[in-house]
This record gives C-alpha cells, structure tokens and sequence, in this order.
C-alpha cells in the first residue's frame, strides 16, 4: 500500500491506519487542509439566471422611476398617474408597480433559502435593482399611508369617481 501523505511513517498495520494508537502515542497529526480549487456553478444554474438577471435589471431601472413618478403625483395630486392614451401610462404605472413586488419577493426568498440577497449581477446593477426596489417599497409604504391619513382613500388601480372618472 502507497501512502501520499505524512501519514506514511506512521504505524500502519496490514494496510489499516489506527487512529487511536496513532493519537495515544503522539504520532503523525494530519496535516492542515488547504483549498485548491472550487468548483463552478452549474450550467444551469448561470444561462436560465443570466436571463432573468437581465430582465430584472432592465425591468427594474424602468419600474423604479415610473413609480417615484407615480408617489409623487399621488403626494401632490391625490391621484395616481393619468391613464393616458389608451390607458397606457397607467399600464405601465401597474406593471411597474408588479416589477417592484416580484424584485423584493425573489430577494426575500433567495435570503430565506440561502441565507443572502440576490447575487450582483453585471456591473452590480441587480443589486442596485434590489436596493432601489426596497427603497421604492418603503415610499410606497409610506405615501399611502400619508394619502390613506390625508384624504381617506388609497386610489384603485382603475380610474374611478375619486380619480380620472
């Protein structure tokens, strides 16, 4: 038997090593392990989170402004976006809206399962995106809860009496 390793002076016996014999005679402590390499992460794992990594920075740098713009209008004016031509705006002011949610509800879960926030991404921009939707879920937080202290209401995602009716 061919030992590769400072065990090999030690007391071997018919191709056994004795850890008991071997730690009560003072003999032959292993040796520190040292780290060579690490493996990659899987294919999987990086082309399917490549895509979405990208469509949430790009559907987040949109979706943070849009609803800043929509706070504020909603601070100022009591209501939400116009709808605009076709409904439009306020298509994209409920969208945004949804983008935000989704971005926070997957950096909740990616923390609960492995104990941190979503990865960086290309140039640190999805964890821009995750930090910009937090701080746009706390103004959401907070403008509704002023305009629910204001004026009673919270305006509905539908043009109604109260807004653009």
């Amino acid at each position: 038997m061919l030992l590769l390793s400072p065990l090999s002076s030690c007391h071997v016996a018919r191709g056994k090593l004795f850890p008991e014999t071997l730690r009560r005679r003072g003999c032959c402590s292993p040796p520190p392990l040292k780290i060579v390499s690490m493996a990659k992460e899987g294919s999987d794992a990086s082309s399917n989170g490549g895509i979405i990594e990208k469509v949430a920075i790009g559907g987040g740098l949109i979706s943070t402004p849009v609803i800043a713009w929509s706070l504020y209008t909603l601070k100022t004016t009591g209501c939400g976006l116009p709808p605009g031509p076709g409904g439009s705006i306020g298509a994209v002011e409920g969208v945004s809206y949804l983008v935000v949610v989704g971005i926070v509800g997957w950096s909740i879960y990616t923390k609960a399962k492995t104990g941190s926030g979503l990865p960086n991404g290309p140039f640190g921009l999805l964890g821009a995106v995750e930090g910009l939707s937090y701080l746009v879920l706390l103004g959401i937080v907070v403008v509704f809860g002023l305009q629910f202290l204001d004026k009673g209401f919270i305006p509905g995602p539908l043009p109604a009496d109260q807004c653009f009716g």
